[in-house]
């Protein structure tokens, strides 16, 4: 390569921009070990009141609802045993596994959109595990007390102090999840059996099994593992980075405004120090669930729960600065761009979801509460009577989807003359299946082949034609 060709060869550097970062005196690793504790400190502030508020709501309704009674049976029953969802007026069957898709669906678009718009406020203040931590923490701070003081507690070596307050701890957190796993064990059978048979030593083996098995899940996932359910297990923490972006509403620290950072007197004016307003407390730290330090930058490991936001918002004002150093915002306020709160992604999530509830709607309004159930005699597929007719044996399963006894009519069409030998008219119970035998004969001169396409009707007696269900099956013909 000759020297002309070198000078017209462009440059293969790239242009390096030097950023100022604020470098902790000592970098902070966050390995994995199963015996690293975090203390959370107590906090108040208005965002701690909101989830306190919320978590106790939605506690009360968990609580509350499985006990619910509506015309005569439990409000709320998701009985795997018998294949039957109970929610209020409506019963789901199998057969109705679209209606359960739909609504899962419909959840899973909903928080796709409340992520977009406002990050990870499921995991804050809604999510169970974060619920159930926080009342773990609860009974924490009444038996052992303050985060200094519980990790003083686990610094000393065992005493009859300790061992009382450990005890009482570790037994209050096995009650609260005996309770919680009762609870959840009677969305799916009757909860009122499932307590009495429980406490008298009654309870079957899989009743039992399964209350124990969850005791034990609520009791190590919010006394044990806590923010390593966050961290390194929950799949949403993992995901929600594909719905962040710019616009989305996030907790976050100002470092325009807090860098650098430093302590300083409360009547000390910062700018004459060379500081920002954030005075390296690390209050933000200590009240953090999950451990993180939020003046790093957005982090999966944030629940989004504001509490570093309340902890620092009481130092702002016991400093007479202006609150809102650690804030909800989102990236592009921060960098001093505007903020687009309605954008495509967030259109067609809301778009999505509306289309999703309708189809949902549509479903449940055009649901039929009844179904029938065809099945053929296998071993004969047709036979010839003393009569000379010829004759076809079907088994019909009708199922009452509604929460009321009804009475069905039953007929069938396709061929001329056919005579129905059975039961026409049947009563079926509210929420259950009626086996109906029956056979159908048909003079052999009104069939024009081997195999005849006929619809058996089925009609709510009392509905005026408006509840009215045809399902199609064949009359053979003796070859």
């Amino acid at each position: 390569m000759n020297s002309d060709e070198k000078q017209r060869k462009p440059s293969a550097k790239i242009p390096v921009k030097n950023i100022k970062v604020h470098q902790p005196a000592e970098p902070v690793t966050r390995n994995f070990s199963p015996s690293d504790a975090i203390y959370v400190r107590k906090i108040t502030g208005f965002f701690t009141r909101v989830r306190r508020y919320m978590n106790l709501f939605f506690m009360v309704a968990f609580a509350a609802l499985p006990w619910l009674r509506y015309d005569g049976h439990q409000a709320l029953l998701f009985d795997i045993t018998e294949q039957r969802f109970t929610i209020w007026s409506l019963t789901l069957w199998p057969q109705d596994l679209t209606l359960l898709a739909w609504i899962f669906i419909v959840g899973a678009f909903l928080l796709f959109f409340v992520t977009t718009f406002l990050g990870r406020v499921w995991c804050g203040y809604l999510c169970p595990q974060t619920v159930w931590t926080f009342i773990f923490i609860w009974f924490e701070e009444k038996i052992e007390g303050t985060a200094n003081q519980r990790k003083k507690l686990d610094s000393l070596p065992m005493s009859f102090n300790k061992f009382w307050r450990k005890s009482l701890k570790h037994f209050s957190w096995l009650m609260v999840s005996l309770l919680t796993a009762l609870t959840f064990a009677g969305f799916f059978t009757p909860i009122q059996d499932l307590f009495i048979d429980f406490f008298t030593f009654n309870a079957s083996f899989a009743a039992v099994s399964s209350v124990l098995f969850f005791t034990l899940c609520t009791y190590g996932n919010a006394g044990w593992m806590r923010e390593i359910m966050c961290l390194h297990m929950c799949p949403y923490a993992r995901f929600q980075s594909a719905m962040f972006d710019k616009d989305t509403i996030t907790v976050a620290y100002d470092a325009g405004r807090g860098e650098g950072r430093g302590p300083r007197g409360r009547k000390q004016d910062p700018k004459e120090l060379g500081l920002g307003d954030c005075i390296d407390c690390d209050l933000c730290v200590q009240v953090c669930p999950t451990g993180i330090d939020i003046r790093n930058g957005l982090q999966y490991e944030c629940i989004n729960c504001a509490s570093c936001i309340d902890a620092c918002n009481g130092v702002m004002e016991r400093m007479n600065y202006p609150k809102g150093l650690i804030r909800y915002t989102t990236e592009h306020e921060l960098s001093g761009k505007k903020v687009h709160f309605i954008r495509s992604k967030l259109v067609g999530y809301a778009v999505v979801l509306v289309v999703m509830v309708t189809l949902l709607v549509l479903d449940i309004v055009n649901r039929v509460p009844m179904s029938l159930e065809i099945i053929r005699d296998r071993t004969e597929l047709a036979q010839e009577n003393l009569n000379g007719e010829i004759e076809n044996v079907y088994t019909l399963k009708i199922l009452n989807k509604s929460q009321k006894e009804n009475v069905y009519r039953l007929s069938v069409r396709g061929i001329e003359n056919t005579k129905w030998n059975g039961e026409q008219e049947v009563t079926v119970e509210a929420a259950s299946v009626y086996t109906l035998p029956m056979s159908l004969t048909v003079d052999p001169y009104d069939l024009s082949g081997y195999m005849t396409d006929i619809y058996f009707v089925i009609e709510e007696v009392g509905s005026n034609g408006e509840v009215v269900l045809e399902h199609k099956s064949r009359f053979f013909n003796k070859r």
